[in-house]
């Protein structure tokens, strides 16, 4: 028998493989700093891009009108706008005819079309906030019209642009307050992100209180009382696949279950909130299994030892333990739902909603979709506009995110 000799490290054919080898190591190391820069670097392009375009929607340009309240109203009295008639008496009082004819008085008989057509809303909010200003001769800065505010912020027309020059010092940039209270609209100066936020939260909360207990009840039952069978087996396959299954689908789902079958109404936050909780209940089954399986059978054995029921085991021992997960995996399946357009818009939640809904019943948007019917407009102004609505979408899925770490931080138990 051939007698072997110890490894000569010191040899030069060892030397050789031992650079080999710290050089495949440095080259694994700098691919991989590499891709994470690339990453970082797509990432940074795309914040500063919305960041860039977004923060702009947030503001618009003003001009000054000075309306003389005592000789337009023929001497209102403040008192006449307050308490509940103040909505009715504000109504009757003409006060986009006071508008307009101030405006023509200070900037000519063209004037109006320097302002939004929705521009007199916020003489209307003045004196609902302040009905002491119709005794008052009082300078209020309205939004102009869409081109002249995009030329003021630096990408307008010619024409646009030309406006700019001439009124000079009296633009002015103010906070874009309709942007945060205003539903969707035509004109880009008066459209609003709340209706499509407060339809995001009411179909979220539908999807959660749909899909959060049945997903958690189905995979504590799958994990710990159903038996090994090729019927279980089935049913886990059918879970995973339909995790896979593409949005769009759903939405098709909800069309013929939802609308077709049981009639509801379209466009309706409640028919959104079943379709997302039929494509985010697998994740939740997924992620819920996970956790349940990843609590340590020396839980169970304990709990039994000393007379727990099955029950109990489940509920007051596996299922605390387990929360964590189920919360984190719940969250990220309410983030991926929060951000799907191609379900909702099957089931027609892509009508023009100006008055944000009040049930789950009215008709609704929500954020994505918003987006998306933004950005398919012609005018410009809805640009800047549809960036900002993205810079919402993301600081909520953040905010979900957040929460999610939160939660498990909170109720992680180390064993």
């Amino acid at each position: 028998m051939k007698e072997r000799n110890p490894t000569d490290w010191q040899g030069e054919a060892m030397q050789n493989r031992i650079r080999k080898r710290y050089a495949s190591e440095r080259r694994f190391k700098a691919i991989g700093l590499g891709a994470v820069v690339l990453s970082v670097s797509f990432l940074a392009f795309l914040l500063i891009v919305m960041v860039g375009n977004g923060l702009r929607g947030f503001t618009q340009t003003e001009l000054p009108v000075e309306i003389d309240f005592p000789a337009m109203t023929g001497g209102a009295s403040a008192s006449q706008f307050e308490g509940q008639n103040a909505i009715a008496n504000v109504q009757t009082l003409g006060v986009q005819d006071i508008v307009n004819t101030s405006v023509q008085i200070q900037y000519d008989d063209n004037g109006t079309d320097l302002f939004s057509d929705g521009g007199w809303q916020t003489v209307k909010m003045k004196i609902l906030n302040n009905p002491e200003i119709v005794e008052t001769k009082a300078i209020i800065h309205l939004p102009v019209e869409s081109d002249i505010d995009v030329a003021y912020k630096g990408k307008g027309n010619p024409f646009a642009e030309k406006k700019v020059a001439e009124l000079g010092d009296k633009l002015s940039t103010g906070f874009n307050w309709n942007f945060l209270s205003n539903s969707d609209a035509t004109d880009p100066m008066q459209v609003g992100i709340w209706g499509a936020l407060k339809g995001s939260l009411i179909t979220m909360f539908i999807t959660l209180i749909i899909a959060f207990p049945i997903g958690v009840l189905s995979a504590l039952y799958l994990e710990e009382y159903a038996p090994k069978n090729r019927f279980t087996d089935l049913i886990e396959v059918s879970i995973n696949n339909l995790a896979a299954v593409p949005s769009i689908i759903f939405g098709l789902l909800g069309l013929a279950v939802f609308l077709n079958l049981f009639g509801l109404p379209r466009s309706a936050a409640l028919v959104g909130g079943l379709t997302l909780a039929l494509m985010t209940m697998p994740v939740i089954v997924i992620s819920g299994r996970n956790a349940v399986k990843a609590v340590p059978p020396s839980i169970r054995e304990a709990a039994l030892g000393i007379g727990a029921s099955k029950m109990q085991v489940v509920f007051h021992h596996v299922l605390p333990l387990a929360l964590p997960g189920i919360l984190t995996g719940t969250i990220i399946g309410m983030a991926r739902a929060l951000g799907e357009t191609a379900p909702l818009l099957m089931i027609g939640m892509r009508a023009f909603i100006a008055t944000p809904p009040s049930g789950i019943v009215e008709p609704a948007t929500v954020l994505p979709v918003q987006i998306y019917l933004w950005s398919d407009e012609v005018n410009r102004g809805f640009v800047e506009k549809t960036s900002a609505a993205i810079i919402i979408l993301l600081l909520f899925l953040l905010t979900m995110n957040a929460l999610a770490i939160y939660l498990r931080n909170r109720f992680e138990t180390r064993w």
